[in-house]
């Protein structure tokens, strides 16, 4: 069974909180129960928080507009954009608290100047967002840290993607590539999940995964049975809270049913061969059908194939094995509809 790697992706739906964030990663953190099989399930592997440098966000006209609407924190988006940033210490103290319950850390760094934070702590994976995966010069200062890196392909195609890689692998190969479409959230017609497929045809190298903005949890399910080794989706302990990405995040109760049928997904998916599982075996004794008298078959008499059909239970003759049966003698009268064993024949 192989094990699905889980991103819980925070975002900005900390809202400017270190105590929302640490809300959300103990969310993350929360051992799944399957109440069914009595199966205790691995959560989430990780949490991801991003990371930026407002003085290379955007222009200076952009930061400077008005941005007045109902998820704002701030008169213009500059001072909405500077309400929702945590310092690199409070990163820090997001980090240790993820530690603490087990996770992993991605951080999503939005800029050279974000890797100051870097001073303070190593993440298990560096994240690159859709919108720098043309970013070379991030790229390559990313590269150069040697952290193993995981890209998003939401705004790429196989140019951008190749452009990418070429600066990284300089550095190293410890790369991930998620499939993903920057659309918020995205339409079903847009989804195009067989790109993972075509992923891990053409860059079988690397390890491949699926960075969801649908709706709901079904995407996420179908893509590990695709093959998806990483899964990454927003959290968030209320979908109804101000900002942006909410109402598109999962609640407590999504990330149980998501995480949960991810686990048990693995499960299903096995191996690639075809068997009789042992768990089988008492219903195929039970369901499958034997040989059996269609007729009063009398002791001493020679069976023929027109005294038989088939019948349930399957605990005796198969009809592949029919020359057992036929030109055979009944040691014993056979009643009508009733299994032939071998110790009724000679």
């Amino acid at each position: 069974m192989k094990e699905t790697y889980i991103i819980g992706e925070i975002g900005q739906n900390h809202n400017g909180s270190v105590d929302i964030a640490k809300l959300i990663v103990e969310l993350i953190a929360r051992p799944i129960k399957e109440e069914v099989f009595n199966l205790d399930l691995k959560p989430m592997n990780a949490v991801k928080m991003t990371k930026r440098d407002l003085s290379e966000e955007l222009t200076t006209s952009q930061m400077n507009r008005i941005y007045d609407t109902p998820n704002s924190f701030g008169r213009t988006y500059g001072e909405h954009r500077a309400f929702l940033e945590l310092t690199d210490e409070e990163h820090f103290e997001v980090y240790k608290y993820a530690k603490s319950l087990g996770l992993d850390f991605v951080e999503t760094l939005c800029a050279v100047g974000c890797l100051s934070l870097l001073k303070l702590f190593t993440p298990d994976y560096l994240k690159v967002a859709s919108r720098d995966l043309t970013n070379l010069p991030l790229l390559q200062r990313l590269a150069e840290t040697k952290i193993p890196i995981i890209l998003s392909t939401g705004m790429a195609g196989t140019k951008e993607l190749d452009e990418a890689l070429d600066v990284i692998t300089r550095y190293h190969s410890n790369i991930s590539i998620l499939h993903c479409v920057s659309q918020y959230p995205t339409y079903p017609d847009n989804l195009n999940l067989k790109t993972i497929t075509y992923l891990k045809k053409h860059y079988g190298q690397y390890k491949i995964g699926f960075s969801d903005h649908t709706i709901g949890i079904a995407a996420p399910i179908v893509a590990v049975g695709m093959g998806a080794e990483i899964i990454e989706k927003h959290i968030t302990i209320d979908r109804r809270m101000k900002g942006t990405d909410q109402a598109g995040s999962l609640g407590p109760d999504g990330v149980l049913r998501m995480v949960r049928d991810i686990r048990i997904t693995e499960r299903w998916l096995g191996e690639e061969k075809l068997y009789i599982d042992p768990a089988v075996a008492s219903a195929k004794e039970k369901l499958e059908r034997s040989i059996a008298s269609k007729r009063l078959i009398k002791a001493g008499s020679v069976i023929n194939q027109e005294d038989l059909h088939m019948l349930s239970p399957g605990d005796g003759y198969k009809w592949s094995e029919l020359n057992n049966v036929v030109g055979k003698t009944a040691t014993k009268d056979i009643p009508a509809n009733e299994i032939i064993y071998p110790d009724f024949l000679k």
